[in-house]
């Protein structure tokens, strides 16, 4: 019998659920309806693992107290998307059903789902897994950016951009890309430059935003080129202006700046990743309430710098008081977390003085 979370509840994920962020993927997925399926309707998928299912998690699950999460099953094929670790906890627990929400979606972009929710929760994937995964993304998703891919699977651009060129044998040649945004946008940006270019020289007042909009380039694309304008610089790079290809040419300084950012991103959130892998914090509520307040803080900086441009002006005074406010509220709440953990060192160590 279908078990429905909300009378508003969504019926399935679906390829368009893709592109979310993580906050929101997360948000769309408690959303979903959840039906109770027998655990032998389903089968095991391709799985997303290099070294297939870590046994000593799914013990872990096993002990356990309450429900987990519903698992996510393709269901075209029936084969589980996310949570093989949870089905298979449920089977040595001896259920014989298990709470699912359904994708309904191509078996390229199940697996995409699958690797971007390894992302968010459960046990991360590793290094060796994330480029795995990256090659098949790239090959199923050629028409991707690498920024995109990087999204879905928790890896810097250039890595993807590394494997790109190591499979390129594989994959067709493209003359444009899909940003994480869904816009399409030629691999060579020199019209769209010139196009924002002259934008700026007419509307000097136009956000970046506004401009990358109209002109049909990334926000990063048109802070380049509003630098240029002011240093005088000619608005399209040397390599493009000499026809050198996207994949022959090195990164250029606004890309590197890009993946550098979003290095020091990974470092920053390592914390929230060993968070993300503690049952103790995944399954109980006051956990889940705690990582989902972390997520909205581990946005990337092109993440922030879009809600930054993207801020009304006459808004800005009231989003910068309450963001501090937030900020201080942050640093009494990790103040009075320390003062409990040592609070609890103390009085461990008296009782065992």
């Amino acid at each position: 019998m279908a078990e429905v979370s909300s009378s508003r509840a969504w019926p399935v994920l679906s390829a368009e659920d893709i592109s979310r962020g993580t906050a929101e993927l997360r948000q769309k997925l408690e959303s979903c309806r959840m039906e109770c399926i027998p655990i032998g309707s389903v089968l095991h998928a391709p799985p997303v693992r290099v070294a297939g299912q870590d046994m000593g998690h799914v013990h872990a699950l096993v002990e356990v107290e309450g429900d987990l999460p519903p698992i996510l099953v393709h269901r075209e094929t029936m084969r589980v998307v996310d949570g093989m670790h949870r089905l298979r906890a449920a089977a040595a627990q001896g259920r014989e059903t298990i709470k699912a929400v359904f994708f309904a979606g191509s078996e390229q972009d199940a697996f995409v789902i699958a690797v971007k929710l390894n992302a968010m929760h459960g046990l991360r994937l590793t290094p060796v897994d994330r480029s795995a995964a990256v090659a098949r993304i790239v090959v199923s998703h050629p028409q991707w950016s690498d920024r995109a891919i990087a999204s879905a699977a928790g890896v810097a651009a250039r890595t993807v951009a590394a494997i790109r060129k190591r499979v390129g044998g594989n994959v067709s040649p493209l003359d444009s890309r899909i940003g994480r945004d869904g816009r399409v946008r030629p691999l060579s940006s020199a019209e769209g430059r010139s196009r924002a270019g002259e934008l700026m020289a007419k509307r000097p007042d136009a956000s970046l935003r506004e401009v990358a909009q109209a002109s049909g380039v990334s926000v990063s694309t048109a802070n380049d080129v509003r630098a240029r304008l002011r240093a005088g610089q000619d608005l399209v790079p040397e390599q493009q202006r000499m026809g050198r290809s996207a994949q022959a040419s090195t990164l250029p300084a606004i890309q590197q700046r890009v993946c550098a950012d979003a290095e020091a991103g990974d470092r920053q959130v390592s914390d929230l990743e060993q968070l993300r892998r503690d049952p103790s914090m995944r399954f109980n509520e006051i956990g889940r309430a705690v990582l989902r307040l972390l997520d909205v803080g581990a946005l990337d900086p092109d993440e922030w710098q879009r809600y930054v441009e993207g801020v009304p002006r006459h808004c800005v005074r009231s989003v910068v008081n309450t963001a501090r406010r937030c900020a201080a509220a942050w640093e009494t709440f990790a103040e009075r977390l320390e003062k409990r953990q040592e609070s609890m060192r103390m009085s461990s160590s008296s009782e065992g003085a």
